[in-house]
């Protein structure tokens, strides 16, 4: 998006002035379609931080996540938790992962989050 949608620059605002990880947002970026809860940028590295500073590879990699996010202007990332690119019929990672997207490259969104059944 040339100019960011100012409804998920709101949304956005509100996740991070509300400390809340309940929000359910699916959103389109870059042709993949990624489905899950919203979290504050804070609650988002810290739970990077902790994943990665449990791995016995990817430790070195942890303080870029300790440092504190900087809160100047309206959010310009979406962070997603227990959250899923969805391709086909399955969701991935099946268990959710954390991801961070730009808002200026979403190109379509809706609230709530798709899951997919057997059935």
């Amino acid at each position: 998006m040339p100019k960011p949608d100012e409804l998920i620059v709101d949304i956005a605002a509100l996740v991070e002035t509300g400390q809340s990880s309940q929000m359910s947002l699916t959103v389109v970026t870059g042709g993949a379609v990624i489905t899950g809860r919203l979290a504050p940028e804070a609650m988002w590295r810290q739970r990077v931080w902790e994943v990665l500073t449990d791995s016995e590879h990817l430790a070195e990699f942890s303080p870029v996540f300790a440092v504190p996010a900087k809160k100047d202007g309206p959010p310009t990332h979406l962070h997603f938790h227990v959250a899923r690119i969805l391709q086909g019929t399955v969701g991935i990672p099946e268990t959710g992962g954390m991801y961070r997207v730009a808002i200026e490259d979403v190109t379509a969104w809706t609230v709530g989050d798709f899951s997919y059944s057997d059935h």
